[in-house]
């Protein structure tokens, strides 16, 4: 037998005191744990109750982290992430819940609503069964039991579409996506068979409606980015088309079908965004070999086409060469007859060619779909230039274009000057003729080379013409008929101190 020492029995007297010691400090640890996992809750729900969500989140994600096997905190995390809209991160917490308190009737139907909702018609079926046995309150019950019964008419539903659809009955197939989806708005296949339906049905809009949610719903949905991407470049939208496409690659830079789409994209987009900067470079023939270019990479989507036309009809127009718009402006009207850009585009190439009543035509038929005040002043002014060549046409006198310079202008005035002066007649009403003749040349030239009345001509108003003067008459050296010429030098540019004769 061991002989304790008095030392030794003394320091064996108090052991059960620092056990107790101890016992009440472990106490005070786990309280004092329990009290802060309290406050995290109770505060949480406070925040929740005053709408303060992101705050209360912070509270229950320490209360679960503080505690996971509380289903407390879990809960009311996911009540708080379903009041957020978060149904995917609510359903892991929801799962939790049911995990470690299997009887928690609300959190099972809540699943159940949201499996529901994403479609997990079996899953969600089971939960709303498992509530109807747990003695639930006679709300849970009613709202359990019209779930299933909801739930078996879809299921109904679901097998129908798909036999429409796998038949190609596609307006059928709808019908019952329309149904399914308003109950099951988080479901992926039906969004997507639906998206199917309407891209074989040509309600392109409503499929990228579709295939945007299922991008969102479905992670990683690299197929719907490529199909978004297609039905974009097919409408003619090529920049969203690159967008959607490049999606698709961030989640898999190897996918097959979006990298070889992005490098027919991204080709087509470089090529039409650098026709536009020619374009603001008023670089009109080049913006005119760039958009051949773009009709040669892309022949078989018709919108790229047209739109090249359209682009192709703009710079030729607006590069005051109007006899090549004409016909390719009328291209693109053959196809779509309301397109106001086409329109204007034409008329003003009609303007250049004198074809003023077909000017007039195509403005009025732009004014109908647009309250562009561009159509408007072109309108009048073709109304304008129309009655001055049903008068006297300056342009036409002197036998030049519209768009000719004033070197042309001047070689016409003293070609035609030198042919018409009245000293090379000598019957007298020939002579009378050449006189007249001989006046028009020369108020030709006076008007045209002159800046400010060529501009005014141009507008349909005749600045040797007192009657379109709204400032009154404008005066002119050759009102006086053929005497008042008798000092005029036809072919110089200073004072008519030279007499001219012609042997």
């Amino acid at each position: 037998m061991v002989t304790l020492t008095p030392l030794t029995h003394r320091l064996l007297s108090y052991v059960p005191f620092v056990l107790v010691l101890l016992d009440l400090r472990y106490e005070g640890v786990i309280c004092g744990k329990d009290n802060s996992i309290e406050q995290h809750l109770e505060m949480g729900k406070k925040l929740l109750a005053a709408g303060q969500l992101a705050d209360a989140l912070s509270h229950f994600h320490a209360a679960v982290d503080g505690d996971p096997k509380n289903y407390v905190g879990y809960y009311r995390r996911a009540t708080v992430y379903l009041a957020m809209g978060k149904s995917k991160s609510a359903l892991p917490d929801l799962s939790k819940v049911i995990e470690l308190k299997p009887d928690f009737t609300s959190a099972r139907l809540q699943r159940g609503n949201l499996l529901l909702k994403q479609g997990k018609l079996d899953e969600a079926e089971s939960d709303f069964k498992k509530v109807l046995k747990s003695s639930p309150s006679s709300r849970e019950e009613q709202e359990a039991q019209s779930q299933l019964k909801k739930s078996d008419e879809i299921q109904r539903l679901v097998t129908r579409a798909r036999s429409d659809f796998s038949h190609k009955d596609y307006s059928s197939a709808v019908t019952h996506l329309d149904k399914i989806i308003d109950t099951c708005q988080w479901d992926v296949d039906c969004r997507e068979m639906r998206a199917e339906c309407f891209i074989q049905l040509g309600e392109m809009g409503k499929a990228i409606s579709d295939l945007k949610a299922a991008s969102k719903l479905r992670n990683d949905n690299t197929q719907a980015f490529y199909k978004l991407s297609t039905i974009y470049y097919n409408l003619g939208d090529h920049e969203m088309s690159l967008n959607e496409v490049r999606e698709c690659l961030k989640l898999d830079p190897d996918h097959k079908q979006c990298f070889s789409h992005y490098k027919q994209v991204k080709k087509l987009n470089k090529q039409i965004m650098s026709a536009e900067e020619l374009i603001q470079q008023q670089r009109y023939g080049d913006a005119v070999s760039k958009y051949e270019t773009v009709m040669k990479t892309e022949p078989n989507v018709p919108q790229y086409m047209l739109h090249a036309k359209e682009r192709i009809c703009h710079c030729l127009s607006v590069d005051q060469q109007g006899a090549k718009a004409i016909p390719v402006c009328s291209e693109v009207l053959k196809s779509d007859p309301q397109n106001v850009n086409a329109l204007k585009d034409r008329a003003e190439a009609y303007l250049q060619e004198e074809q003023y009543e077909e000017a007039i035509k195509d403005f009025e038929s732009a004014k109908e779909h647009s309250d562009d005040h561009q159509i408007k002043e072109g309108l009048e002014r073709a109304q304008r230039l129309l009655k001055q060549s049903q008068k006297r046409d300056y342009y036409k006198i002197l036998g030049v274009k519209r768009t000719a310079q004033k070197k042309e202008i001047l070689k016409a005035y003293r070609k035609l000057a030198q042919q018409w002066h009245p000293d090379n007649f000598q019957d007298p009403e020939d002579k009378k003729k050449a006189e007249k003749k001989f006046i028009d040349i020369a108020q030709a030239k006076e008007v045209l080379t002159d800046p400010e009345m060529r501009s005014k001509f141009d507008h349909g108003e005749d600045p040797l013409d007192p009657e379109s003067q709204q400032g009154g008459g404008h005066h002119h050296p050759f009102h006086g008929g053929w005497e008042s010429f008798q000092g005029f030098n036809p072919f110089g540019s200073g004072p008519f101190n030279f007499k001219f004769s012609y042997n």
